[in-house]
């Protein structure tokens, strides 16, 4: 039993003594150990090595700087880290990355966790105010895709500061197992948005029939030869985004779902709507989707043919789920590397960086 050096204390004030030197080493782990602090319900990372720019990268006095969007929350933080990591696992130039964060909630826990998983990393926070699409949300086949956050990607030009012209946006469930210049660089022409396009999806399937039997709603179509894509992965350039107000556009498609309920899919609708037919097609590299199985069920599913660039987990069925649950899909092992709660990251012993490209 420990036993203070202060035996002229009372038993009520060495009580005191004793709870508040507990408190103090509390308050010490926090501050030399913030990575072994749990944060509530939020999942706990080992720390990220420290990622380097390679000697390919220009030595400027101005380096070409790659934006990324993407959202944190509890629920997908994990993804999201996974998703971080790998970004920078395979970049030529990783210091030239600036992440934006996105969170309605837990701000400051959230920016904490990132600080001390990713101590190098350069990064923005921005609060996205739910009350903006609470009232524009309707139910949808899945309930995560009704949260609000889900939604955020639809304001990433009124959250993000004007000096930010161009923003890849990814979700937070997917890794990129190549380098993310390369989607940087693409050329979006006169477009306002690009993206891998699927044009042999069947279209129709993501409007309700209330949709098409309203020649209104449905002559939003006319004269474009509108292709699905997935609003997962899309390089943005924000300034025709503000020019255009593209934001008022989708809001618009929102109010009317909530009068007439003309889709089922949460913010994804109303990307095609506005935009389908005026995208730049993106290589389908950069967007192997569909790993999470469907909607419903979250069955496991292959990689496409041809090569991979970006391996997506859109769908039900999310790896670090899975994975918990030993009960994974044969592509998860391809994401568990990339988990930093708690699997070895892709290093060598003397610290070099081994980057892939998938290839089925």
């Amino acid at each position: 039993m420990l036993r203070l050096p202060f035996p002229h204390l009372s038993k009520k004030e060495r009580k005191t003594l004793m709870a508040f030197l507990v408190l103090l080493f509390f308050i010490a782990v926090t501050v030399w150990f913030p990575s072994t602090v749990v944060a509530g319900d939020l999942p706990v990372f080992r720390e990220a090595p420290a990622f380097r720019n390679g000697r390919e990268c220009l030595r400027t006095t101005k380096p070409s700087v790659i934006h990324i969007a993407m959202t944190l929350d509890g629920t997908y933080l994990r993804g999201s880290v996974a998703g971080v990591f790998s970004v920078l696992q395979h970049s030529s130039c990783p210091e030239n990355i600036v992440f934006h964060f996105i969170v309605t909630h837990r701000q400051l826990e959230l920016r904490r966790i990132i600080t001390n998983t990713f101590p190098y990393l350069n990064f923005h926070l921005y609060h996205f105010d739910s009350n903006l699409v609470r009232g524009k949300i309707t139910y949808s086949i899945r309930r995560a895709l009704d949260q609000p956050l889900n939604y955020a990607r639809m304001y990433l030009a009124d959250l993000l500061p004007a000096s930010v012209g161009r923003i890849i946006y990814f979700d937070s469930d997917l890794v990129v197992v190549d380098d993310v210049a390369k989607l940087w660089k693409i050329n979006l022409g006169n477009h306002v948005l690009g993206a891998p396009e699927y044009c042999h999806a069947n279209f129709t399937n993501y409007f309700t029939a209330k949709f098409w039997l309203n020649s209104e709603h449905a002559a939003a179509f006319k004269g474009r030869k509108a292709c699905y894509f997935n609003t997962g992965v899309m390089v943005i350039d924000l300034e025709k985004w503000r020019e255009g107000k593209y934001t008022e556009r989708l809001e618009k498609w929102m109010r009317i779902q909530k009068r007439n309920r003309i889709y089922e899919l949460g913010s994804l609708p109303p990307f095609l709507l506005v935009f389908a037919g005026d995208v730049e097609g993106v290589a389908h590299r950069w967007n192997q989707h569909g790993l999470g199985g469907d909607n419903l069920k979250g069955v496991c599913r292959n990689l496409h043919p041809g090569p991979a660039s970006l391996l997506h987990w859109s769908g039900k069925g999310k790896p670090w789920l899975r994975l918990d649950a030993k009960k994974p899909c044969p592509l998860d092992s391809l994401w568990a590397p990339y988990d930093l709660s708690r699997h070895s990251s892709l290093f060598s012993d003397n610290g070099s960086r081994r980057r892939k490209h998938w290839r089925r």
